[in-house]
């Protein structure tokens, strides 16, 4: 790719940025949210046309003006954002406009032949469920299999990898990670964009970095760190441990108590409590229950039996909307889906919480443009203006405004389930800053989390999940990697809850 350069309104996004790529290489694309990754690797893959430009593949330029064209060139896209139909069955998506038709479009599909080569495809990312299951039953974690799966299909030469671990659990990850030394073996080049250095650092033959719509530098495998790749996405050097100096949290009054709660799906009640003041920690892997779980306490999910008190009174939401009213608000996992209505703007977003508390039926047109704008200067979020289409932010700075819509509220607990997902590490210190100030001035935070560093380094404890079953809980000084990992994986007797 050379000179590449995109403009939507009021936003240079990409300024003459050059990219190669060589057959077999992992190259991986770095840099904060809002750099100009996503939109670059759009323009690859033929969803976005660029203003000013060229693609060369094999040396011969090449212009895609549709999806399709990239694919006939042999690129596939993998989204960070799930792009699959729950309507289908996970075959019906891994071959959505790829089917074999072996007698001309009218004819029949094929379909005990795409069942056994989706069964294949299954099998080789470690999915345990058949071509036959339906994507809607499917977890986050393991749509994003299915994602890959579905490149895999395609035969592709190129497959850019956006965000792909956000929503694995370490298993998958390392499933991951084998497929792409194998396809790299294979001499299928590999995008791999992450904000997690650990990998980068792992898989990538070559580090390409991008700021504020520029190429601002590459590292080979052998110049590469975790500081100089950091350094040149911030244009500073990041303190190497950013997780906020926290102080103990002195034993206090909970402010949330919650006994023998039993959750739709799982096989045994949960009982838990959480302080004023604490950041309480939720580990586990993929479908171990704590969503479903932080989804009870926000109303979304009926809870089937048990208690909750929240600052001595009782407390049972049938809604989101009774939590809401108690000051329990809940910043989703899937931000795309649950967390924003994606049409609507900054300004709107940010109020929606509250729109029904603004009084005799009109919109306070003025004070919806204050508090987004608080919100957009406290999180740093990238866009020049309130007015814009949340649709248009990158995935980082759309879970800013996640976070930012219910902060403009006075929360008494905070559910936080994933709350960096697909953020880079400028903006993960900025938000890891925000929680211990929140936490400090006495608000309660319910963290989950899929990131170990992330757990131990936010969490004054961790609540440990283990196939829908509270496994065990465990203080600061006792939560180490291997003793989460241990409960995680059942591989040592549940604690009892702290």
């Amino acid at each position: 790719m050379r000179g590449i350069s995109k403009s939507f309104p009021g936003v240079r996004a990409l300024d003459g940025v050059s990219l190669t790529l060589g057959r077999g290489e992992v190259l991986a694309l770095t840099g904060e949210n809002g750099a100009g990754k996503s939109t670059l690797i759009k323009i690859l893959g033929g969803a976005q046309p660029p203003d000013a430009g060229e693609i060369l593949i094999d040396g011969r330029p090449v212009r895609f003006a549709s999806v399709r064209d990239a694919k006939r060139a042999g690129i596939a896209l993998i989204h960070q954002e799930l792009m699959l139909a729950p309507n289908l069955d996970v075959a019906g998506n891994i071959f959505l406009g790829n089917e074999a038709r072996p007698l001309g479009l009218a004819s029949v599909l094929r379909r005990g032949a795409t069942r056994r080569a989706a069964a294949e495809l299954l099998l080789r990312v470690g999915l345990q469920h058949g071509p036959d299951t339906p994507v809607a039953r499917l977890t986050v974690g393991e749509m994003q299999m299915v994602e890959i799966a579905k490149a895999l299909a395609l035969r592709a030469r190129i497959i850019i990898m956006d965000e792909p671990t956000s929503s694995l659990t370490a298993g998958e990850s390392q499933k991951l990670f084998q497929i792409i030394r194998q396809l790299q073996a294979d001499g299928i080049a590999v995008i791999y964009i992450s904000h997690r250095m650990e990998e980068v650092l792992d898989l990538a033959d070559r580090v390409t970095v991008l700021r504020d719509g520029r190429h601002v530098g590459d590292l080979a495998r052998g110049e590469a760190t975790h500081g100089k790749i950091v350094a040149l996405m911030v244009g500073r050097e990041l303190a190497a441990n950013y997780f906020p100096p926290r102080p103990a949290v002195p034993p206090a009054e909970p402010v949330l108590v919650v006994k023998d709660l039993l959750v739709p799906g799982a096989p045994a009640p949960v009982s838990f409590t959480a302080a004023r003041g604490e950041i309480l920690g939720f580990a586990g892997l993929v479908g171990s229950g704590r969503t479903e779980l932080m989804q009870a306490l926000f109303g979304a999910v009926p809870a089937l039996a048990g208690t909750i008190e929240l600052e001595g009174r009782a407390f049972l939401p049938r809604r989101p909307q009774d939590a809401i009213a108690r000051g329990v608000y809940l910043a989703p996992e899937d931000r795309k889906r649950h967390g924003l209505v994606l049409p609507m703007t900054i300004v709107q977003n940010v109020s929606l919480p509250a729109i029904g508390g603004q009084g005799w039926g009109w919109l306070d047109r003025g004070r919806e443009q204050r508090t987004a704008e608080v919100e957009v200067a406290r999180f740093r979020v990238k866009t020049p203006s309130v007015r814009r289409q949340v649709v248009n932010l990158s995935g980082g700075n759309q879970q800013k405004v996640v976070l930012g819509k219910w902060l403009a509220l006075t929360p008494r607990v905070l559910i936080l389930d994933e709350p960096t997902r697909g953020i880079d590490v400028g903006a993960k210190a900025e938000i890891y800053g925000h929680m211990a100030r929140l936490a400090a001035e006495g608000l309660t935070i319910l963290m989950v989390s899929s990131e170990m560093e992330e757990v131990l380094g936010m969490s004054d404890r961790v609540v440990v999940m283990r196939e829908r079953r509270l496994a065990g809980i465990l203080g600061r000084a006792e939560a180490s990697p291997r003793a989460v990992a241990a409960l995680m994986t059942g591989g040592q007797e549940a604690s009892p809850a702290a």
